[in-house]
């Protein structure tokens, strides 16, 4: 059992971890106070590889595993959680495509997603239908060699900015279930689509949220990924790695909140004394470290899980998102205590870590879901004895 990172993946770190200071860091407070999303830079990302990370490489993608990816985007989030998070989104939405597209539709944006040309969008979540997916009413009805699709679609992201959707809709009777769902890929520009205002977030300011309606829009059956009535199956298999993407930005996040708490301890003084003296502090900089260190090793191992296609991959995937982003948004919040009044202010960045963390507890399925995922798995014969 080797814990070490190869030569290579300590190559992809530094790289993320440039980037990130060289295009993020410096720009992330100015993002969040004007709610501005950086496509430019964004963009640049793609000159990195870092929009089609686990892309494969015979589709223009860096090809990496979902370890590998895990490293980049913890580097990332230290630089900007929120726009981080949407590389995360624009990542799973191109490798969808680039693994159940047919040959024509990957051709015509694959290539143009991984150079950053063309940006996606996920639209699952809906109104009505959010921790239970499977009950999503947007329909797509057959009418000779197209789709028709009507409904919508609630908190997209990058929607309104981005070129391609790919929607979950219902192709199979209204109460078909997960199996009547199906996922096709959608020009953003398409007639009938409508963008609802930019919602107003508490974190994620960085990167726009949106309703999108769909009235009778019109695409090609061509335009389907798979099979009819497999698209719950295809968003099931994204949100595995969607789970690690979104816990390696909590990561991230809970990293950059220590390095600025261990910092301060040693400017600020009280009493006469650096903070840092104190012990209490110094037990309260430990158990930040010790949960972050746990966490980090949940998230590294369930990618390796995802990555072996071990066929208890998303009990894990599940356990380490649940885990991560619960420890990420409490050491952050920990860090902004140690500030004092300075951590509640927003010359200092941790109340902007605080609100960006506070939302990965809701999304890729909430962290009450991950625990229903967990806890249905070891009800199952052998599994908690798997675990050891």
């Amino acid at each position: 059992m080797d814990f070490a990172l190869t030569d290579d993946q300590k190559a992809l770190v530094q790289a993320a971890a440039d980037f990130s200071r060289a295009e993020l860091a410096d720009h992330a407070a100015e993002w969040d106070a004007t709610s501005h999303f950086p496509l430019e830079v964004i963009r640049r990302a793609g000159e990195t590889g870092f929009l089609g990370i686990y892309t494969p490489e015979e589709h223009g993608g860096l090809g990496l595993s979902r370890l590998d990816a895990s490293l980049i985007f913890e580097q990332l989030a230290q630089g900007c959680v929120a726009t981080t998070a949407y590389l995360t989104i624009h990542n799973m939405v191109t490798w969808m495509i680039a693994t159940w597209g047919d040959d024509a539709l990957r051709e015509a944006w694959v290539p143009a997603m991984v150079t950053g040309e063309v940006l996606g969008s996920y639209c699952l979540t809906e109104p009505g239908a959010g921790s239970d997916a499977a009950s999503l009413r947007t329909r797509a009805v057959r009418d000779g060699d197209d789709y028709v699709i009507s409904g919508s679609k609630m908190f997209i992201s990058g929607a309104g900015a981005t070129e391609v959707l790919v929607v979950m809709a219902r192709t199979g009777e209204p109460d078909s279930g997960a199996g009547g769902v199906s996922a096709i890929v959608v020009p953003a520009d398409a007639a009938g689509i409508e963008y609802g205002k930019n919602e107003e977030k508490m974190g994620w300011k960085s990167q726009p949220t949106r309703l999108v309606s769909f009235d009778g829009v019109r695409v090609p059956v061509t335009n389907r990924l798979g099979a009819e009535g497999e698209g719950f199956k295809f968003a099931m298999k994204g949100l595995d790695g969607g789970r690690l993407n979104i816990a390696s930005c909590s990561l991230g996040a809970a990293q950059q909140a220590l390095t600025l708490s261990r910092d301060y301890l040693g400017e600020r003084k009280q009493f006469g004394r650096e903070l840092g003296q104190f012990q209490a502090l110094q037990f309260k900089l430990a158990d930040m470290a010790s949960d972050l260190t746990a966490a980090r090793l949940m998230v590294r191992h369930a990618a390796w899980r995802l990555d072996q296609n071990d066929p208890e991959a998303t009990a894990h995937c599940a356990m380490a998102k649940r885990f991560a982003t619960d420890v990420g948004f409490q050491v952050c919040n920990e860090a902004l205590q140690l500030h004092g009044g300075y951590g509640y202010i927003r010359e200092y960045p941790l109340e902007r870590l605080v609100r960006d963390t506070r939302v990965h507890q809701i999304l890729e399925g909430t962290n009450e879901i991950m625990r229903v995922i967990v806890a249905r798995r070891l009800l199952a014969d052998g599994v908690i004895e798997s675990l050891q």
